[in-house]
């Protein structure tokens, strides 16, 4: 594996601009990937300084630089506070998560996430679980399938897809790519580019069960950041962005904004930084293609 083409950072200067590092600060960054997120905040650190580096995925090791103030952790960063205390960390100045599927996942065909290749259904960003998207689609109910393809896909017709998948998962096998392809190939809608984009970003996100662990990531933000300490989020679409954005706004990942009163309205402990969100300039999307969709929002520690 090259480390150079792993993956290219999206925002970097915009991201690490963003955190405000300090020179003597505890820093996370909860998707390793390529380590370019990690080695600009660390070309910022003094001796004193330090950086935490999540990621679950196996192929992201060999990437980790040799450096007394990094320690890299290959679990999922849903396991964000859990860890910090294991490190005996209480608090630190900045969290980074740039939510994107790496380069290298998406260019790797064994790793099954991307419709340009013929390979296994697999999409686990972490290896070490059991179940793979092939499962997912040959095992989960109708209604359910309905469900994912809808929620995470925003798939128009996913309740036809659903059925499609059910009727004929019975005669033919679905394990590999292709098969799945021309399994779904009668009900495609519109551009089967966009149509393929849009299914498989469903399964991989139930699989992986992202919104879950962002989620999860982002309820512990108010107890794991310093007062005036930085959050930067880098998301790919609209349904991670709109839960990032609820809970930098509102302290909660629910659209629904609480009521005040009725005395539901929550404390909330962070402070809004980029009313709007970054995009990536013109030469970043041309350089890089992927970060084209891609949102970067930063929230900031209130002091109590």
């Amino acid at each position: 594996m090259q480390k150079g083409i792993y993956h290219v950072p999206v925002m970097l200067h915009e991201v690490i601009d963003g955190l405000q590092v300090k020179p003597d600060g505890i820093y996370v960054d909860c998707t390793f990937g390529g380590g370019g997120h990690s080695k600009a905040i660390l070309s910022k650190l003094n001796q004193n300084g330090r950086l935490l580096a999540f990621d679950q995925d196996e192929d992201a090791k060999p990437n980790v630089p040799k450096d007394d103030r990094l320690t890299f952790i290959p679990h999922n960063f849903r396991y964000l506070q859990r860890f910090l205390r294991l490190h005996k960390i209480a608090k630190v100045n900045g969290v980074l998560a740039d939510l994107g599927v790496s380069s290298y996942q998406v260019n790797e065909p064994t790793r099954g996430f991307s419709f340009r290749f013929d390979a296994p259904l697999d999409m686990r960003m972490d290896q070490r679980q059991n179940l793979t998207a092939s499962e997912i689609i040959t095992k989960y109910p109708e209604e359910k399938l309905h469900k994912v393809f809808e929620m995470y896909g925003e798939v128009t017709n996913a309740k036809t897809l659903a059925k499609t998948i059910v009727n004929v998962r019975h005669s033919m096998p679905l394990h590999t790519i292709n098969e799945f392809k021309n399994a779904i190939q009668p009900v495609i809608k519109g551009s089967p580019h966009k149509y393929f984009a849009q299914v498989f970003q469903a399964i991989r996100i139930e699989l992986n069960d992202e919104f879950g662990a962002l989620k999860e990531m982002l309820a512990q933000l108010p107890g794991v950041l310093e007062p005036g300490g930085r959050v930067a989020i880098v998301t790919f679409h609209s349904l991670e962005d709109r839960i990032v954005k609820n809970f930098f706004k509102n302290g909660s990942s629910e659209q629904n904004e609480p009521d005040e009163v009725y005395g539901t309205k929550l404390k909330n402990t962070l402070t809004v930084i980029t009313k709007k969100p970054i995009l990536p300039g013109v030469n970043e999307i041309k350089d890089n293609p992927r970060a084209r969709s891609a949102k970067l929002r930063i929230a900031e520690r209130s002091y109590d």
